[in-house]
């Protein structure tokens, strides 16, 4: 490798993998911390050198060689993709910004020989930060597979279950709700943060999540944030809780709010998660309140904390440092399976017992007058969970069908159609998923995971290639 001649490079790299990958196969666990001290794996001592591993994983973690496609250039690249799993973090703020699952990351590992390790072969283990190394005279590349520490990740959680549960009621996915970095903080990158839709949780974003690092240019300009909420409470009560997953994010991750990554944050959302995000966009004024009460709220009998709950709740503004926004088979006019015969079994089913939901129901108990009289079943017998809020019809939700994102951040919308015969994916119509005002619009053939067809997935790509390069 010490060669000057660059045409040697391509079969050297070639060796150099096979015989990496024959040193890892007997590494099941590596300490990420350099150390002079030999390493036994697989009946070889071993020097282990690390760069540029994330300082959030663990002394010793496991090690897994990537099962995914490398990438590889035309030139030679160097060394083999691994994944890094280490037991997230105890007794820290920082550490609840983690999944319980484990902290995954990518790296890449390659063999050396140096005269001063007496004969030993060192094993160099470089964080994704990294992609470059040098060799001899040379500069070159490293092998990487930015999919393979999520993938591997989706593959050990059971999110995907727990999502279904939690809207009927489980508790287990809101123990766990909060929002979830996929990678260290990064104070200058753009948080991309992904909200998924109902009854279901982050695991669905893991197509887009691999495009997005998969482009360098992304790779480089952005951060990615999964939410995981709790699916079965009005969707007042969710963008509320989506607020204050943030906020508790941002007092982790930067006390004192002076972040360049804090004043520019792109939203993305799916299904209910993408009224979600629209609703983190606008400014709701009195509108919302109007459409449940008829009288002020400091008139109603309640005390000072439900009083601050409700105002919460009906009174909010666009969240600081959003910029952009794109909504994926969203309905922002509600939904027809809410309405139809399976909607109403799932109204029936879907849980109510949340206690933001238990103090409006206080509330409207001691000041039935005071309710609009479309409300007043729904609030007397406790009728109001995440699917109820999605009926066109309901008052509170007819109100926020007319709140439009603030002028100064961009929006775009995605939305599916099974057929040309069809305008609708079979749970969104197009013009429920459609909103005046957007800077792009797209249908695409699919059913409601529109998010996970690859013309969506190309557009989304699109969308922040172009706010990569705005202000």
């Amino acid at each position: 490798m010490a060669a000057s001649d660059a045409r040697l490079l391509p079969a050297a790299s070639i060796i150099a993998e096979r015989c990496t990958r024959k040193y890892l196969e007997g590494m099941g666990r590596l300490p990420t911390r350099s150390d002079t001290t030999p390493v036994e794996a697989g009946g070889v001592n071993l020097i282990v050198s690390t760069q540029r591993l994330s300082l959030n994983l663990a002394d010793v973690v496991k090690l897994h060689v990537a099962e995914g496609p490398v990438q590889r250039a035309t030139s030679a690249q160097w060394g083999v993709p691994v994944v890094l799993i280490g037991d997230r973090c105890v007794g820290e703020e920082r550490c609840q910004l983690f999944p319980p699952e484990g902290i995954f990351r990518g790296a890449t590992a390659w063999i050396e020989k140096h005269s001063q390790d007496q004969g030993l072969v060192r094993l160099v283990v470089a964080g994704d930060a990294q992609s470059h190394v040098r060799l001899g005279g040379l500069t070159v590349p490293l092998r990487t597979d930015f999919d393979a520490a999520y993938s591997r990740g989706v593959r050990t959680s059971k999110l995907h279950r727990l999502g279904v549960w939690g809207l009927i009621g489980g508790r287990e996915v809101g123990r766990r709700a909060g929002m979830y970095l996929l990678d260290d903080y990064d104070p200058t990158k753009r948080p991309l943060v992904m909200i998924h839709g109902l009854g279901s949780s982050p695991l669905i974003w893991e197509k887009l999540s691999n495009a997005v690092w998969s482009d360098a240019t992304l790779r480089q300009n952005y951060q990615i944030w999964h939410v995981v909420y709790q699916t079965d409470a009005p969707l007042l009560v969710q963008r509320r809780r989506v607020q204050q997953y943030l906020d508790a994010a941002w007092k982790i991750l930067d006390p004192e709010g002076d972040d360049p990554a804090r004043s520019h944050i792109v939203l993305v959302g799916h299904s209910l998660g993408g009224v979600i995000a629209r609703m983190l966009c606008v400014d709701s004024g009195p509108s919302l309140w109007h459409a449940a009460f008829s009288a002020p709220l400091d008139s109603l009998e309640a005390d000072a904390s439900e009083r601050a709950l409700m105002e919460e709740i009906f009174y909010f503004h666009r969240y600081p440092g959003v910029k952009r926004a794109v909504f994926i088979a969203s309905p922002h006019r509600g939904s027809p399976s809410a309405t139809r015969w399976f909607g109403r079994v799932a109204r029936a089913l879907v849980g109510k017992r949340n206690d933001e939901v238990a103090t409006l129901l206080k509330v409207a108990r001691r000041n039935e007058a005071a309710i609009q009289p479309e409300l007043k079943e729904a609030y007397l017998k406790g009728r109001i969970n995440s699917i109820s809020t999605l009926q066109a019809s309901q008052p509170v939700s007819a109100a926020g069908q007319r709140l439009v994102p603030a002028s100064d951040i961009r929006f775009h919308t995605i939305a599916g159609s099974k057929s040309p015969d069809v305008a609708s994916d079979g749970v969104v119509p197009v013009s429920s998923a459609e909103l005046a005002g957007a800077q792009s619009t797209l249908v695409v053939r699919s059913g409601h995971n529109v998010h996970e067809s690859p013309e969506a997935i190309a557009e989304v790509i699109r969308i922040l290639v172009e706010d990569s390069s705005s202000d």
